[in-house]
């Protein structure tokens, strides 16, 4: 997208955009359905609070990302501080620091119900799985460098 920047400076703010966005709402759906079900069923766990938090920094973070409040009200008065890409990493910090802790209170909370059916991988699923991942990777990686060979210099 940085390449398109001067030809096309709206459709490479919104692909960058869209790289941040979509694996966020990908992720989040589990955490989506869980606050429909709370919203349904009113729910009282204490986590569910944190994790409305985080998504609302996280909407913020991607808000300002996308808009670039403070400095496109008031040009030259936020060059140095106040930037919008300065609030907009403290607003993911602090978005990435609540969900840290509703994580930790989810696991404290559902510890005692997930524990006796869930069964632990061996030391050779574990190993098993990481060398898969590790072998798909580094074939990604050589199709996509013996790819450059074939392509016309500019």
């Amino acid at each position: 997208s940085r390449f398109l920047e001067v030809e096309r400076p709206r459709f490479s703010k919104a692909s960058r955009t869209l790289a941040f966005v979509y694996p966020y709402l990908f992720d989040s759906i589990p955490l989506f359905y869980r606050f429909y079900l709370c919203a349904v069923e009113s729910c009282t766990e204490a986590a569910i609070l944190v994790h409305y938090k985080h998504t609302v920094f996280a909407f913020l973070t991607c808000f300002i990302f996308a808009s670039h409040l403070p400095e496109r009200l008031a040009p030259g008065h936020f060059d140095y501080i106040g930037h919008s890409h300065q609030v907009f990493h403290v607003c993911g910090i602090i978005s990435t620091h609540f969900q840290m802790e509703a994580i930790m209170m989810d696991m404290a909370e559902r510890r005692d119900r997930l524990r006796p059916t869930s069964l632990l991988p061996s030391s050779l699923q574990t190993l098993g799985s990481m060398g898969v991942c590790m072998a798909v990777s580094l074939a990604v990686i050589g199709l996509c460098s013996m790819s450059l060979r074939f392509t016309p210099e500019p």
